[in-house]
C-alpha cells in the first residue's frame, strides 16, 4: 500500500489520464445516441462526478491526504458550484423564458 504520493509512478498518471480521455469519448459518443434526455443528463452526471474524483484523487493528490483535508476540499468546492448555480441559474431561466415567446 503507498503512504505518500511521492510513491505513485508516471504509470498511474498515465492510466489515470487515459481512463480520462476513456470517459470523456464515452461522454461524446452518448450524445450522439438516441437516448431519454433525462437518462442522458444522470449518465453525463455520473461520468463528470466520476472524472472530477479521478482528478482530485489523482492529480490533486488527495488520495493520499488526511479525512480530513480532502473532506475541506470537496465541501468548499461544492459551495462554489452551488453559489454559481444560484447566483447565474435565474438569469439563464429569464432568457428561456424569453426566447419561448
Amino acid at each position: 500500500m503507498l503512504r505518500d504520493w511521492s510513491e505513485v509512478r508516471y504509470g498511474v498518471y498515465w492510466r489515470t489520464w487515459f481512463l480520462l480521455l476513456v470517459l470523456t469519448l464515452m461522454m461524446v459518443l452518448l450524445d450522439q445516441a438516441s437516448m431519454s434526455r433525462i437518462v442522458l443528463v444522470w449518465i453525463l452526471l455520473a461520468a463528470m462526478l466520476m472524472k472530477a474524483s479521478l482528478i482530485g484523487a489523482y492529480f490533486m493528490h488527495l488520495r493520499f491526504e488526511k479525512l480530513n483535508l480532502v473532506l475541506m476540499v470537496v465541501v468548499e468546492i461544492l459551495l462554489t458550484a452551488a453559489a454559481l448555480f444560484f447566483l447565474i441559474a435565474p438569469d439563464g431561466i429569464r432568457i428561456l423564458e424569453r426566447s419561448q415567446r
